[in-house]
Parts: C-alpha cells; structure tokens; sequence
C-alpha cells in the first residue's frame, strides 16, 4: 500500500509538471499566433493552401521545441554526470526505472498509449549512455588536459637539459 501511494503522489506530480511546461508551450504557440487548441487544423489541405505561413510557423515551433528540449536534456545529463561522475550510470538506472513506473502507472489499462512513451524512455536511455554528447566531451577534456600536462613535464625536462649542456659547455 505504501508503494501504491507512493507512485501515485509521483505519477500526479509529474502530471502536474507536464501541465505546467504544457501551458508555457500552448502560451509560446499564442504569442507566435498559433492556435495550440486545434493544431490538426493548420495541417489541413485547407489550410495549408489558405495560409501557408502558419504551417511555417508551426514547423519552426516545433524546430524550437526539439532544440529546447534536446539543451535541457543535454544540460540535465551533463550536470548528472558531473554531480555523480562514474556513478552516473546508478541515476540512469534510476531515473530509467522511475520513468518506466511513471507511464505504467499512468497508462495502466492502456497498454497501447503506453507503449510510445516507452520507446521514448528507451531511446533517452540509449541516448544518456557511452554515445551521448557529453560522454564524448568530458573524455576529450581529460584528454586535452593530460597531453597539457604532458607537454608542461616535457617543457620542464627540456628546460633541464639546455640548462646541463649549458653547464656543461661553460666548465
């Protein structure tokens, strides 16, 4: 029972979360003069003939989305990463597991609705792992600060042998 209580509180918080980036997606679509309560509409034939701009603008809404979403995830896992280091793969087991209950709870008797949302997870896990962006780049700035320090050992080594073949040419 406490486990049921809790992923219900759960499920209804990350409801209330996705209503609240719902109402600031629906407010952005009515100031760039999109109508988000019918968006099937401006795929009409129709409309598209009628007025092709908004169909320009739905798609650069969307183009918008797609990148604020992929910064936010991108900025979340790099901040995960770096706040957890090389046990981030525990948060995205974690955070991995807890997603799976959400849209199974969510989505109980509708296993057919469930199921994209789940691909989705699937592919954020994917996507968060050894191939994710910044994977690559926090190795490549280890990288870049170890062949640094490499050449700071190399420079201090050269400095150190001009410095007893100049000694030695003047004894």
């Amino acid at each position: 029972q406490f486990f049921s209580r809790l992923t219900e509180r759960f499920v209804y918080g990350v409801d209330v979360l996705v209503d609240t980036f719902w109402r600031i997606w629906t407010d952005v679509l009515d100031v760039l003069g999109i109508d988000a309560s019918n968006l099937t509409h401006y795929f009409s034939p129709a409309a598209v003939a009628n007025n092709p701009t908004h169909v320009l603008l739905l798609i650069g809404a969307v183009l918008l989305a797609y990148w604020f979403l992929s910064v936010f995830l991108g900025f979340f896992f790099s901040l995960l990463h770096m706040l957890f280091g090389h046990f981030f793969w525990i948060v995205r087991v974690a955070l991995f597991a807890v997603s799976c209950v959400y849209i199974l709870q969510k989505y109980e008797g509708e296993p057919e609705h469930a199921v994209l949302l789940l691909c989705f997870v699937v592919a954020v896990y994917f996507m968060t792992g050894p191939v994710g962006f910044y994977w690559g780049r926090n190795s490549l700035e280890e990288k870049i600060d170890h062949i640094d320090s490499q050449v700071r050992l190399l420079n201090i080594r050269l400095t150190r042998i001009i410095e007893n073949m100049d000694r030695a040419n003047d004894q």
